[in-house]
């Protein structure tokens, strides 16, 4: 299989980042080491090249009305241009296809933002759902995108843009410049700190890289790869497409009940979500933080007492906390928050405890809506 590259490809390659194959693409998983990227973007500021992902169009009089009945989230709640909502694209037995953003545009222009390995799922499933009325382009090759995080990523875009980003809010995007560049310049990230993720066209992307890397380079930015991504997104408890969210988990079940809007109408996976939550749901997304030294990794086993009630969905070692912290799927009300739980470690039972997530306080302008 040919691995997809993205624009900035041969720029990891020169920096001596370790390549992976993810999601179909040659991707960098760390450049310097994965507790000192995810270190520098928790003090500093990280830069990461997330061109993979995948962007979808949705365009004409019926643009919202379409959008609507494709995910769970209620597009009401994009009332202004440049206002941005995340929510669940669901099958229409209740299971997740992918957790996407959506930017509003204009009243009749929508950017989906999905996840790099569920492009062509996520393109195919919209064509194959999406009512009439609105035109759906899969313009993913046509852009570049790069995430801008940690306490100094204001600091380093300001020069570098003629956008005001003192007034872009949490979850807004306008269209501006950055390093001369014509894009878009979003306040949204996947590591729990304030930062943006600018859109520019993919022919453009390596300038940009350059112009971020260089003024960032007095506030110590580090780039970042796919490894730290993950710690980070960990310990701000968002979920990762493929291990809380599945076409065999409900949005229910992973804590997504906040962005699936049973009450707003119709919408692919409603009338099964609804059952489901008249029938009561059975498991939930729950966090925990070993109390004993062991790692939790994906698939080990997780007990109350001498009874398994689920899996660890995902987990890692917390370079901020310096202690085993996971994800995991289990019966619902089997353990309250602050109760005693084991992981089951290579055929140990290593004692944890039920935590409220995110395991680090995020520092991100304010919460999702």
């Amino acid at each position: 299989m040919t691995l997809k590259k993205t624009p900035l490809n041969e720029i990891h390659r020169s920096l001596g980042a370790r390549m992976v194959p993810f999601g179909g693409w040659d991707m960098p998983v760390q450049y310097t080491g994965v507790i000192a990227e995810h270190k520098a973007t928790r003090e500093k500021a990280g830069l990461f090249d997330v061109s993979h992902m995948g962007e979808i169009e949705v365009k004409g009089m019926r643009a919202a009305e379409v959008c609507q009945h494709l995910m769970t989230n209620d597009v009401a709640r994009l009332d202004e241009d440049g206002k941005i909502i995340y929510s669940a694209l669901c099958y229409p037995d209740g299971g997740v296809v992918d957790d996407v953003l959506l930017h509003r545009v204009t009243a009749e222009h929508y950017i989906f933002v999905v996840n790099a390995s569920n492009i062509e799922k996520d393109y195919a499933f919209m064509r194959e759902h999406a009512p009439g009325g609105a035109e759906l382009l899969n313009t993913s090759d046509d852009w570049a995108q790069l995430a801008l995080q940690g306490p100094e990523s204001a600091r380093i875009l300001k020069p570098l843009t003629d956008t005001d980003i003192d007034t872009l809010a949490y979850y807004t995007f306008r269209e501006g410049h950055v390093a001369g560049i014509a894009g878009y310049i979003a306040r949204t990230g996947y590591t729990g700190e304030d930062g943006f993720e600018v859109y520019v066209p993919s022919a453009r992307a390596e300038k940009l890289w350059n112009a971020l890397m260089e003024e960032g380079a007095p506030c110590g930015i580090t780039p970042v790869g796919l490894g730290a991504r993950d710690t980070l997104r960990l310990e701000a408890g968002y979920p990762l497409y493929g291990h809380e969210l599945s076409a065999d988990i409900l949005p229910l079940e992973a804590g997504l009940g906040w962005v699936t809007r049973l009450e707003k109408g119709e919408f692919v996976g409603r009338e099964a979500l609804a059952a489901r939550k008249e029938a009561g749901i059975t498991r939930e997304l729950i966090g925990l933080r070993m109390t004993e030294r062991g790692i939790p990794r994906e698939g080990y086993p997780v007990h109350a007492g001498e009874r398994q009630i689920g899996l660890v969905t995902s987990g890692t070692q917390s370079p901020t906390l310096q202690t085993g912290i996971a994800l995991a799927l289990v019966e619902k009300g089997a353990v309250a928050v602050d109760g005693p739980l084991s992981v089951e470690i290579r055929g140990k039972k290593v004692g944890a405890q039920r935590v409220k997530t995110p395991f680090v306080p995020s520092r991100v302008l304010r919460k999702k809506s």
